[in-house]
C-alpha cells in the first residue's frame, strides 16, 4: 500500500487508517459526526495527497484537452479552475477532474486517486501533437482545508489575500515560508476553504504551520468518513459511486459541464442523447420511513417494481436524516415523488428532493 507524506503523522494522531484507492489513509480521528460538525461550524483539514496530478505544457496543450475534456477549457484565463469530465467511447466517464490554467501553454489536470494510470493512458492515447505529460502524482502532496473560517485560520501564513479569492480560482505563492505553494479556493464539503499543493518534502512543515496558526480557530484533522458525509449532503458526485465507465454526464445532472461548443471524445453521440432525452437520472432523496440507504440498494416503485439503484447513501449529520442518491426511471425522477428503497427487503419510504441536501 502507498504512503502519502503525511502517513506518520496520521498514526501519530491516533487515526483510524484504511486501505483508499492503493493508498493507506486516515478514515476518521475522533469520530465522523465530531469531524464532520468540525468542517460545517469551523476549520478542518484533510490530507488529500492520494489524489492525482498531471502537467500538460506546449503550443498544443489546450488542444489536447479541449479534445479530452467535456467542458470548454478555452474559457480558462490564468489562476481560474474548471470541473469537468473525461468521456470514454461508449457514453460514459473515464473520470471526473478538475483543470488549472497556470498560462497559456500550461495546464494540471486533477484526478481522482484511482484512476491515475488509466487517466494518464487515456489521455496519452489522444496526445498525438507532441504534448508535454509530466504526472506529478508522486512528488506533490495536498491538504484540503474546508470550513466557515478557513481564510481567517490561515491568512497569517501568506501575504496572498485569501479572503478576497473567488471559488474555483487560485494563486501562486509562499505559504508558511515555502515558495511556489499553489492555493485554490476549491473544495469537496460545500463548507467553503482551500486544496494547497506542495512538495511532499514540505509536508511536515505546513502541516505543523496550519495546526498551529489554526489553534484559535478550533482547527482539527478531519478524516476521508467525514469527507464522504460532507460531500454526500452537497449531492456532489464520487467516481465509482455515483458515476463511473457505464454513466453518462447526461444521466448524471452534468449537462453544466459538457459543452458542445466544440468536438471531444464521444461528443456527436452525448449531444444525440442530450436532445433525445435518457431513460433514467441521477436523483437525490430523503428517507420518509426510518432506514439508511446504502450503495447497491434497489429503488422500486409503490407496486415493488424495480425503477432503479442507490449509488450513494448515509445518515446525514447535519439534517439528522437519512439522504441517498441514486438512478432512477426518468418518469421517478420529479421532485417530491415518493419513490422506496428495498433494505433488508422491506420497502422503506422516500421522497425525491433537490440538491443540494444541505442549504
Amino acid at each position: 500500500m502507498k504512503q502519502t507524506a503525511l502517513t506518520e503523522k496520521h498514526i501519530q494522531l491516533g487515526a483510524k487508517m484504511v486501505p483508499f484507492a492503493g493508498y493507506n489513509m486516515p478514515v476518521q480521528y475522533e469520530g465522523i459526526n465530531v469531524e464532520h460538525a468540525t468542517v460545517r461550524n469551523a476549520v478542518g483539514v484533510f490530507d488529500v495527497s492520494h489524489m492525482g496530478e498531471f502537467i500538460l505544457k506546449g503550443e498544443n496543450a489546450l488542444d489536447l484537452i479541449q479534445r479530452v475534456t467535456s467542458n470548454d477549457a478555452s474559457k480558462l484565463y490564468d489562476g481560474k479552475i474548471q470541473y469537468s469530465c473525461l468521456p470514454n467511447e461508449t457514453g460514459g466517464i473515464v473520470d471526473d477532474l478538475l483543470v488549472y490554467k497556470l498560462d497559456d501553454k500550461t495546464y494540471m489536470l486533477v484526478v481522482n486517486a484511482s484512476n491515475i494510470e488509466k487517466d494518464w493512458n487515456w489521455i496519452q492515447k489522444f496526445n498525438t501533437n507532441n504534448v508535454e505529460m509530466h504526472n506529478i502524482s508522486d512528488q506533490t502532496s495536498l491538504l484540503a482545508i474546508q470550513g466557515p473560517k478557513a481564510a481567517d485560520a490561515l491568512q497569517s501564513l501568506t501575504d496572498m489575500d485569501l479572503a478576497s479569492m473567488e471559488y474555483y480560482t487560485f494563486k501562486k505563492g509562499t505559504f508558511a515560508g515555502v515558495d511556489n505553494v499553489l492555493v485554490s479556493a476549491t473544495g469537496y464539503t460545500g463548507a467553503g476553504g482551500f486544496e494547497i499543493y506542495f512538495e511532499n518534502q514540505y509536508a511536515d512543515k505546513i502541516w505543523d504551520a496550519i495546526f498551529e496558526a489554526g489553534a484559535e480557530y478550533g482547527i482539527k484533522p478531519i478524516g476521508l468518513g467525514a469527507r464522504d458525509t460532507l460531500r454526500l449532503e452537497m449531492g456532489f458526485c464520487l467516481y465509482g459511486n455515483d458515476i463511473d465507465d457505464t454513466t453518462s454526464p447526461i444521466e448524471a445532472g452534468l449537462g453544466w459541464i459538457t459543452k458542445f461548443t466544440k468536438p471531444f471524445t464521444n461528443s456527436e453521440a452525448l449531444q444525440a442523447q442530450k436532445e433525445a432525452g435518457v431513460s433514467r437520472k441521477l436523483i437525490g432523496f430523503e428517507m420518509i420511513d426510518r432506514g439508511i440507504p446504502r450503495h447497491d440498494y434497489i429503488v422500486v416503485d409503490a407496486e415493488g417494481n424495480a425503477i432503479g439503484k442507490v449509488t450513494s447513501g448515509t445518515q446525514s449529520p447535519s439534517l439528522q436524516k437519512a439522504i441517498g442518491i441514486a438512478y432512477v426511471a426518468k418518469e421517478f425522477a420529479k421532485e417530491g415523488t415518493e419513490i422506496y428503497i428495498d433494505i433488508r427487503n422491506n420497502k422503506v419510504k422516500a421522497k425525491v428532493v433537490k440538491f443540494p441536501f444541505y442549504k
